[in-house]
C-alpha cells in the first residue's frame, strides 16, 4: 500500500514499549498475572525482567532457525507467555500472527499455509502438527526460551518494517491478514489522552484475551509504553470476577467489551458498587446500549469512555476525560488523527451533517501497512488520500461522530436501507430485553425483513407482540423488525462481540 507519510525514524515497537521504563523504573511491577481472587498475583513481572525475557526469547527464535521477518503464528493459552512471545518475536524483528487457542486445527492451517508462517507456538493440548517445512514449539519450549539463553539485542528495524500480522474477517468466506508496521505503536500515541488519560501511575487490566487488538494494545503496548502496570486475569471470567478483581488489584482502568460492563451491572449485588481506585472504564469493539453510560455512572461513581477502531488502524474515534461524552455519538476523532466522512461511491469529504464512510488519512502512522496477498481486498478500502474500512458515519458540526454502522451489515429490508445500531438502542431500552441483536432475515428468495434476536432479562415473561408495538411507537414503519426471536444467548467471539453473522440460524 504506497503512502505518504512524514518520514519517521527507525524503531523496533517492542524496544519503544519497554526500554525506556526498564532503564529509569527498572523494579517498577510492569505485568501483574492473577489466576484467582483472595490471593497474590501469581506472577510479577518487573520492566527489568520483562525486558530481559522478551530479549531472550528474541535470542531463542534466532538460535531455533527463524530468519527477519518470517511469521510465527502463536496458538496458547491466554498466559503471560503468549504477551512474552508476541512482543519478543517483535524485539527479533519476526513477525508473530496472535490467534485464539479456541481455532479449530483446520482455521489454524488455513492461518499457517496464508501467512506462508515459518513456525508456530501452540499449546501442548492442541498436539504437534503442523505443515512440512513449519516449527513447533511447544509450551514448555517457549517457557524455556523465556528463562534459559542469551540476551539479543533489540533488532534495527525500519518504521515501516512489519511488526505483527493479525487476521480478521474478510469480504469473502477466507479471513484476511492485516499486516502492521513497527511504527503501529507511535500510531496509538493520540489514545492516550483522546481515549484513556493515561499516565504511568496506572494500572489497566483488561478483561480480552491476548489474540485481539484491542487487548495487545490497550492491555500491554500502551500502558508499558508509559510506564503504567498491565494486569492479566487467567481465571475463570465470570460476571462476578471484575469488580472483586478491580478493587484487589487497585486497577485505575478497566477495558472491556460493553457486553462484560452490562454483565457486571446484571449481577451485582443491587445499589452502589464499590471499584476502589478505579478512574474509569474503557469500552471498544461493539456499540453499547445508550442507557449503559447512566447506569454504569450511578452504580458505580466512574465515567465509561468509548471507542471505535478496526484492526487495520485500532480506535481512533472515542470520548475521554478531555473529551466530554456526547449522547447518540461514538466521541471525536483523536487529536492528531485527520478524519473525514466521505462520499460512499468516491473519495470526496462531504460537509458536516453528511451520510458517508468514515475514513482515515493514509499517512496515519497507525494504518497498516495492507493485506497480506490480498490486492483486490486492498484496493476496495483505499480511496484516493484516504482509508475507508466499511464504517458508515455522520459527523456534526462540532466533530462528533455518530456511527451508522457497517456497511457491508446495513439492513436491507422492504427496499429500505436500515442500521441495526439504531433498531438495537430503541430495543435495548424495552423493561424486559436483556440484550439485542438485529439483522437482516431472508424469508422469501425476493424478500427480506428485520429480524431482531432478544435476551429476555432475567424473570421477565416477554411478549413479542408488545416488542413489536414497542418499536413501533419509536420508530419509523421501515425500520420496526417483522420478527422477534427470543434466545437465552446471543452468539459471541470469544472475546464478546456479536456474531451477526450467526444470527440467522437461530430463526430457524
Amino acid at each position: 500500500m504506497t503512502v505518504v507519510r512524514e518520514r519517521l525514524p527507525r524503531m523496533n515497537m517492542a524496544a519503544y514499549c519497554l526500554r525506556e521504563a526498564a532503564r529509569t523504573k527498572p523494579d517498577k511491577p510492569a505485568l501483574l498475572v492473577l489466576d484467582g481472587l483472595g490471593r497474590p498475583p501469581a506472577e510479577v513481572w518487573t520492566f527489568a525482567q520483562l525486558q530481559d525475557a522478551v530479549l531472550r526469547v528474541a535470542n531463542g527464535l534466532s538460535a531455533r532457525g527463524l530468519k527477519r521477518g518470517d511469521r510465527l503464528l502463536i496458538r496458547l493459552d491466554n498466559a503471560s507467555a503468549y504477551a512474552l512471545l508476541f512482543f519478543g518475536a517483535i524485539a527479533g524483528g519476526y513477525v508473530p500472527i496472535p490467534a485464539s487457542s479456541a481455532l479449530t486445527d483446520g482455521e489454524a492451517d488455513f492461518m499457517l499455509r496464508d501467512s506462508e508462517a515459518s513456525a508456530v507456538a501452540v499449546a501442548s493440548r492442541f498436539g504437534a502438527y503442523a505443515p512440512d517445512g513449519v516449527t513447533v514449539l511447544t509450551s514448555e519450549t517457549i517457557d524455556a526460551l523465556i528463562r534459559e539463553g542469551g540476551l539479543a539485542n533489540y533488532a534495527d528495524t525500519a518504521a515501516d518494517d512489519p511488526a505483527f500480522l493479525v487476521y480478521t474477517s474478510g469480504t469473502t468466506a477466507r479471513p484476511k491478514g492485516v499486516l502492521h508496521a513497527q511504527r503501529s505503536a507511535l500510531g496509538r500515541r493520540p489514545m492516550y489522552q483522546g481515549w484513556y488519560g493515561i499516565g504511568p501511575d496506572d494500572r489497566v487490566l483488561h478483561a480480552g484475551a491476548f489474540n485481539w487488538t484491542f487487548t495487545l494494545g490497550t492491555g500491554l503496548t500502551d500502558p508499558w509504553a508509559n510506564g503504567a502496570t498491565a494486569i492479566v486475569y487467567t481465571g475463570e471470567k465470570t460476571p462476578e470476577v471484575w469488580p472483586a478483581l478491580i478493587r484487589e488489584t487497585e486497577a485505575t482502568l478497566f477495558a472491556a467489551v460493553p457486553g462484560v460492563y452490562r454483565q457486571i451491572l446484571k449481577y451485582a449485588p443491587a445499589g452502589s458498587l464499590d471499584l476502589g481506585r478505579l478512574r474509569h472504564g474503557l469500552t471498544a469493539g461493539e456499540a453499547p446500549p445508550a442507557s449503559l453510560f447512566d447506569a454504569w455512572q450511578a452504580r458505580t461513581g466512574t465515567a465509561l469512555y468509548e471507542a471505535l477502531g478496526m484492526s487495520e488502524i485500532s480506535t481512533y474515534i472515542s470520548s475521554s476525560p478531555s473529551v466530554p461524552r456526547k449522547p447518540g455519538t461514538t466521541g471525536k476523532p483523536q487529536a492528531g488523527r485527520r478524519v473525514a466522512v466521505i462520499a460512499v461511491d468516491g473519495d470526496t469529504p462531504l460537509p458536516a451533517g453528511s451520510e458517508g464512510l468514515l475514513a482515515v488519512h493514509r499517512s496515519d502512522p497507525g494504518l497498516m501497512l495492507g493485506y497480506w496477498n490480498r490486492p483486490d481486498e486492498e484496493a476496495e478500502v483505499l480511496r484516493g488520500e484516504w482509508f475507508a474500512g466499511g464504517d458508515l458515519a455522520v459527523m456534526d458540526g462540532e466533530g462528533y461522530v455518530t456511527h451508522l454502522g457497517r456497511a457491508n451489515e446495513i439492513m436491507k429490508a422492504l427496499g429500505y436501507r436500515v442500521s441495526p445500531l439504531e433498531v438495537e438502542a430503541v430495543l435495548a431500552m424495552h423493561p424486559d430485553i436483556a440484550e439485542v441483536a438485529c439483522a437482516e432475515l431472508r424469508v422469501r428468495e425476493d424478500v427480506s425483513v428485520i429480524a431482531a434476536y432478544v435476551v429476555p432479562r432475567a424473570e421477565a415473561l416477554l411478549d413479542t407482540n408488545g416488542v413489536m408495538a414497542f418499536a413501533a411507537d419509536r420508530l419509523a414503519d421501515y425500520k420496526c423488525p417483522r420478527e422477534i426471536v427470543i434466545v437465552d444467548a446471543l452468539p459471541r467471539t470469544p472475546n464478546g462481540k456479536v456474531q451477526r453473522g450467526k444470527l440467522q440460524a437461530l430463526s430457524r
